[in-house]
């Protein structure tokens, strides 16, 4: 069970700032859409663009800041190994190609644009995301996993 402490809900509300924030000053400054996925895989395909790096290092840089302003860091309990962390990122892979987008793509930016495309992808992410912890947690296939 989650407690939804104060620092908590401070932590989630900063966050959604800073992710809007930065969604919205790339498309400002640069006319990108904050895509996730779709930055990445442009820049390990090596397309122009040093913002790409520039945006996909800011990501990672924030987790090493975040003690620094107050916020610690989650650190997910797992016991996939790297073989089954391996396996998820290639299926996240996967559905966002198959998705022609990630969350923030869809669910930040999409929405953000009244897309009804996004709109649909969004509902889709949110629905697969509750039914995989119903299966996970309150299933006997959730031992398999």
């Amino acid at each position: 069970m989650v407690s939804l402490d104060f620092a908590t809900i401070r932590n989630a509300a900063l966050g959604g700032v800073l992710i809007g924030g930065a969604a919205a000053g790339l498309l400002l400054v640069d006319g990108h859409i904050a895509g996730v996925s779709g930055i990445l895989g442009e820049a390990v395909r090596f397309r122009r663009g040093l913002w790409r790096w520039t945006f996909l290092g800011g990501l990672v840089a924030s987790s090493f800041v975040a003690p620094f302003v107050g916020i610690v860091p989650v650190v997910p309990n797992h016991q996939l190994g790297l073989l089954g962390l391996g396996v998820a990122g290639l299926l996240v892979g996967f559905g966002t190609t198959l998705g022609s987008g990630c969350t923030s793509g869809h669910g930040v930016c999409g929405l953000a644009n009244l897309s009804p495309r996004s709109l649909v992808a969004t509902l889709t992410f949110m629905i697969v995301a509750a039914a995989t912890v119903f299966l996970v947690r309150h299933t006997p296939m959730g031992g398999v996993w």
